[in-house]
């Protein structure tokens, strides 16, 4: 069960291998977290890992996990739910792809629309599904600001994380009253191996950043997370920018 401030004691990670859901599993071991599911497609990442985590103290499990394979979610998340209860789902598996060859490609943007949204939904209703059935816990939504407002240049994962964001959004509406709390954490560009090879944007942040504000919205029950919390009045003013003048700006 959770603590009074909401932290978990037990966790399940979709995206074991993800950075920010490494940052925060380590942020939440020091804190009171003692079980660990890192879920993801079987791999040597995976298991250094789960190896690291188990260094910190935790129980740590891997799970065999393949977000492109939604008809195996019911069955591989229901195994884990099936020994014990699970305080914390974090959905973290996304994929950002590459804009220019994906425009190129269409099957190669398919597969980023099915990773990042479609394997999300599946994942997510499984996920909540199994908190509502157990009568607590949160699941904890990877989403990005690129989902806010389309841009020239990512506009394909941008779909797919606003898709994911709505999604979210209603699946936490949803469940109000149920005692399982959805919460949305929109970070800004991550300095992480994934944007290794991206030049960095205004007002970047770190995994370890995104971590701190998941467990700072877990504690104050938040529905919405952005990090850096700038970004909300940042993207409230760029909705409203005219497209004409949207499409000249350097972003």
């Amino acid at each position: 069960m959770k603590d009074a401030f909401g932290l978990p004691q037990s966790l399940l990670v979709l995206g074991g291998t993800s950075e920010i859901a490494l940052a925060t599993a380590r942020r939440l071991i020091a804190r009171r977290t003692r079980t660990v599911h890192l879920a993801g497609r079987p791999s040597p990442a995976l298991e250094r890992s789960a190896a690291q985590l188990r260094a910190l103290g935790a129980d740590v499990h891997t799970v065999p996990f393949d977000a492109l394979d939604p008809e195996s979610h019911e069955a591989v998340l229901g195994k884990v739910f099936a020994e014990g209860d699970v305080d914390m789902v974090l959905l973290a598996f996304g994929v950002l792809g590459d804009q220019a060859r994906d425009e190129r490609e269409p099957l190669n943007a398919v597969r980023v629309a099915q990773t990042n949204y479609t394997g999300a939904v599946s994942a997510g209703l499984v996920s909540a599904g199994a908190l509502q059935a157990q009568g607590h816990g949160s699941l904890v939504v990877l989403s990005s600001v690129a989902g806010e407002r389309a841009r020239r240049a990512n506009f394909i994962y941008g779909s797919s994380k606003a898709g994911l964001d709505t999604f979210a959004q209603g699946l936490g509406d949803a469940l109000h009253g149920t005692g399982v709390h959805v919460m949305v954490v929109r970070p800004g560009f991550v300095r992480s191996k994934m944007t290794a090879d991206l030049p960095e944007a205004p007002l970047s942040t770190t995994p370890e950043a995104v971590a701190t504000a998941i467990e700072v919205g877990l504690r104050r029950r938040s529905e919405t997370v952005w990090v850096p919390g700038s970004l909300r009045m940042v993207m409230a003013a760029l909705r409203h920018v005219p497209r004409g003048l949207f499409r000249r700006l350097p972003i």
